[in-house]
């Protein structure tokens, strides 16, 4: 799970000897300056910095080691327009939340990739009328927060339209030329195959367009997977379709392929352990592949009870877990051992719940930004909904807003 000529401000490609990988330096908003290699880019997990009640970054980097965090989503407004927002509410321009978010990040020694699109939601590809002009929205995102690293999301229902997919693929060329040194990956759907047809499609268009990223990621869940040996196998699948779409050798489509799991319980039921990311762990590093990631740090926590009453949430995995204990597969992917003793850990706030809002009616109609209580959270309307169950799916139409 998502441009023109400023070459990202004052950035600079600079070689690092010691990891023998290429990373960028640049001055962010907040002056700081920060070089990861392209490794921990390709290593950071998600996180949703303004919804699913966010963890504390930094406590996530104390407990674990973990230096690069992938930031969801940046989407086209609610309203319509060719501006980049956060989940299509919040301006980018105007954005002081997430930015502080990245500012104690990289204070740490950190630093983030932002990902653009998602499941559901309207993407700048589909809002705005080419390449150039969407490209120009994510340069936004990119100089605001000097990025190193870019990654595009392209799933349900984006990649079924092919003027956008065009448009993304477009502005993801004109952002790595223009941004020397930036790191881009682009994710999308897995099934048993590899990928679907409108995967497939996705990167013929990005053959004809002669684009490149870093990697190619398939999502291999939600698709009728069963454990880490269906994922692996979906992953020798994608590596052929790689193969005889560019006409790369084994080898050189594992240096481009990557892959973006769902830790825990996924939205139709799948459950996938710890032992199942280790499995995928070893097969993504004895391969060479470029990435792996997952969805998400918001969630990589034990819920209660541990298996959240048999739904999917955003907020916690729905399996026996320690705080952080996925964020450690992607410490390791990095090549960093995560840390064995307990530090000593940020202090993470503990919310205050708040008083409940209007329950929740299943005749009622609700429309974006429409509050309500359920199940002693409250949560908000994303679109237009009716008899839509708050937190029956993590992709579904409400928002959890945390308890109440």
């Amino acid at each position: 799970m998502r441009p023109l000529r400023a070459c990202l401000g004052a950035a600079a490609a600079v070689t690092l000897a010691a990891a023998g990988t290429t990373a960028l330096v640049a001055s962010n908003a907040s002056g700081a300056t920060t070089a990861l290699s392209n490794r921990w880019y390709a290593a950071a997990p998600y996180l949703m910095p303004l919804d699913n009640n966010p963890p504390d970054a930094a406590a996530i980097m104390d407990a674990t080691g973990l230096k690069a965090f992938q930031l969801a989503f940046v989407l086209a407004p609610d309203g319509g327009g060719c501006s980049p927002t956060w989940g299509g509410t919040a301006a980018v321009s105007s954005d002081t939340a997430v930015q502080s978010v990245i500012s104690t990040i990289r204070a740490k020694g950190g630093d983030v990739s932002v990902s653009i699109g998602g499941y559901g939601g309207t993407k700048l590809g589909q809002a705005c009328a080419d390449a150039a002009s969407t490209a120009a929205a994510y340069q936004q995102v990119v100089t605001k927060y000097g990025l190193h690293a870019i990654d595009f999301d392209l799933e349900e229902p984006e990649y079924e339209n092919t003027a956008a997919i065009r448009n993304e693929i477009g502005a993801a060329k004109i952002l790595q030329q223009n941004n020397p040194g930036l790191y881009v990956s682009v994710t999308t759907a897995g099934t048993a195959d590899g990928t679907g047809w409108f995967g497939k499609q996705m990167l013929l268009e990005a053959k004809s367009q002669g684009f490149t990223p870093n990697n190619f990621s398939i999502m291999p869940f939600d698709g009728g997977f069963s454990g880490a040996a269906s994922q692996t196998s979906a992953l020798t699948n994608f590596n052929s379709i790689l193969q005889s779409t560019f006409g790369w050798d084994q080898a050189t489509a594992y240096a481009h392929e990557g892959f973006s799991g769902m830790n825990g319980r996924s939205d139709t039921g799948e459950y996938f352990t710890q032992a199942d990311f280790q499995t995928v762990l070893d097969y993504a590093t004895s391969h060479n592949m470029d990435r792996f990631t997952f969805w998400s740090l918001n969630r990589d926590r034990q819920c209660t009870p541990v298996d959240n009453n048999g739904t999917t949430s955003g907020t916690c995995s729905s399996v026996a877990q320690g705080a952080w204990d996925f964020a450690k597969y992607s410490v390791k992917f990095a090549g960093v051992t995560p840390p064995t003793t307990t530090p000593t850990p940020t202090p993470t706030p503990t919310p205050t719940p708040t008083s409940c809002k209007t329950a929740w009616s299943a005749t009622a109609v609700y429309t974006a930004g429409n509050e309500v209580s359920y199940n002693s959270h409250d949560w908000k309307a994303k679109w237009w909904t009716q008899n839509e169950v708050p937190g029956a799916s993590e992709w579904g139409p409400w928002q959890d807003e945390g308890a109440c």
